[in-house]
């Protein structure tokens, strides 16, 4: 979550460098470093339930998973994120050690202050990523994943999983119960319909 903003450009050599020792993490975008907030249990639950399956289904293969704390480059527009979760499957991340440029699959967890930034403009800079097949967006308190996935001719097409249902990451041929990803969250009763 966004809660500040410096007044001066910011190389990104710069920002890399502060990042390494800063108390807080910040997101850079063209010159600007944003501060981040903390994260609600169900946001940090959601968060690390997905990690720990996606770790179990990669374990042994060539791909990464990482949380909350790995970067990723969107170079070509002059962007600095923190996913939520990243996985990498790229032999050529190998050689970041502070930041990922080749993710293909990102997951951001939403919160009320950040989910049209992250529906948004956030979405439409990792598109810039010729690497990225899935861009997922989880909501932390009602049984709700939405996978963006590009297709073969390069349109992002919606795929919505609710209560019940097994969510499907195809960029890393993973599948599990929406249910696994929201193990031990307070989830908030919808009594919309």
């Amino acid at each position: 979550m966004v809660i500040s903003q410096s007044q001066y450009y910011i190389s990104p050599e710069e920002y890399l460098e502060g990042e390494k020792v800063s108390e807080i993490k910040h997101e850079y975008i063209d010159g600007q470093v944003y501060a981040m907030a903390g994260a609600s249990d169900g946001h940090v639950t959601v968060v690390g339930n997905l990690f720990v399956l996606l770790r179990n289904h990669l374990r042994g293969g060539g791909c990464r998973v990482y949380i909350l704390d790995m970067k990723a480059q969107i170079d070509t527009i002059n962007r600095y994120f923190y996913p939520d979760v990243m996985v990498t499957c790229d032999t050529r991340d190998k050689e970041f050690e502070y930041f990922k440029c080749y993710p293909c699959l990102v997951v951001e967890v939403l919160s009320e202050s950040t989910e049209g930034y992250d529906r948004g403009k956030k979405f439409a800079s990792y598109r810039h990523l010729q690497s990225l097949k899935e861009y997922v967006l989880i909501s932390p308190d009602t049984m709700s994943v939405e996978c963006f996935r590009r297709n073969e001719e390069g349109h992002w097409v919606l795929y919505p999983y609710e209560k019940g249902e097994e969510v499907h990451l195809a960029s890393v041929d993973f599948r599990c119960a929406i249910a696994a990803i929201y193990e031990d969250v307070s989830l908030v009763e919808d009594n919309t319909f």
